[in-house]
């Protein structure tokens, strides 16, 4: 159960630099326009203890977390189904407690949930109803949790399946962080003011960047692959954090809230702080499914 030692390096570091960050911005988080960047860093001491857990008792570790984020999922969802909040979350429910272990060992389960949430996104283009809207988000953090455990199922030996899993995890976290950042500091033109105000293109290049960055960084570290394929990864998984994103803020103006929930100070909800993961994990199986 223990990590390898360039995983277990890379994830020293990466605690070591949380610290040094909450260290560092601790004299700011009275000042205003610092106080939102300061509570997202005590948000990620929340979430990446799970993170690790997970990969420490891969791989049914991942399957637990998986089943975890569906569950909290349902929680936030069912705040805003209104009456049917109680079938809603019994209905839900079921279903997790169902697919995720099917789908753990048997990978055609996946299809017939890609082809269900894709009826579901037919039938609310038609009938714009917001409970299946709920539906529809539901179905995509249980797609999530579905490729994270069908990971496991791929021809990687069990270190480069936990290397690969803990690269997908930073990349889409960073990305996010560098989006906001570069956002704040650089972000004159929005890209989408209607859905996601925040969201610009200075925000999106600097994500990027970012993401290439610590890409080449750590892939290499890991050594999971060449240069040229860590970097075309890595934007095709910050372009796909950054549509998760929207998608997700065109969901909540749907809905009309500005969080799904605040289970985390500096989030929102677990929706919230999973909306990029939704759309990346998808992409970075079907690269890896190549490959492997």
């Amino acid at each position: 159960m223990m990590f390898d030692y360039p995983l277990g390096i890379a994830m020293g570091t990466l605690y070591g630099m949380l610290a040094l960050v909450s260290l560092t911005t601790m004299p700011l988080r009275n000042k205003s326009d610092c106080q939102q960047l300061c509570a997202q860093i005590n948000s990620w001491w929340r979430i990446f203890p799970f993170v690790t857990g997970a990969l420490l008792f891969y791989p049914l570790g991942l399957a637990a977390l998986a089943i975890l984020v569906c569950m909290l999922s349902i929680r936030e969802l069912a705040l805003h189904a209104g009456d049917l909040a109680d079938r809603f979350r019994v209905q839900a429910t079921i279903l997790v407690l169902f697919i995720i272990p099917c789908g753990y060992v048997q990978p055609a389960i996946l299809f017939f949930l890609i082809v269900g949430i894709g009826s579901l996104g037919v039938l609310l283009w038609v009938s714009h109803s917001c409970i299946v809207l709920l539906w529809v988000l539901f179905g995509s953090a249980l797609l999530c949790g579905i490729i994270l455990t069908q990971l496991t199922a791929l021809s990687l030996e069990e270190s480069a399946a936990r290397s690969w899993i803990f690269f997908l995890f930073v990349l889409t976290a960073l990305n996010d962080i560098g989006q906001f950042v570069f956002g704040k500091l650089f972000g004159k033109r929005k890209i989408v003011p209607n859905i996601s105000p925040n969201k610009t293109w200075g925000g999106l290049f600097g994500g990027i960047g970012a993401s290439v960055l610590v890409s080449l960084l750590l892939g290499l570290w890991l050594e999971l692959g060449s240069p040229f394929l860590l970097i075309i990864i890595a934007i095709i998984l910050a372009l796909s954090g950054f549509l998760g994103d929207i998608i997700f803020s065109a969901a909540k103006r749907f809905i009309g809230v500005k969080d799904f929930s605040n289970l985390l100070p500096g989030h929102g909800g677990i929706l919230d702080r999973i909306d990029s993961l939704i759309l990346t994990a998808p992409v970075f199986y079907g690269i890896l499914s190549i490959f492997y």
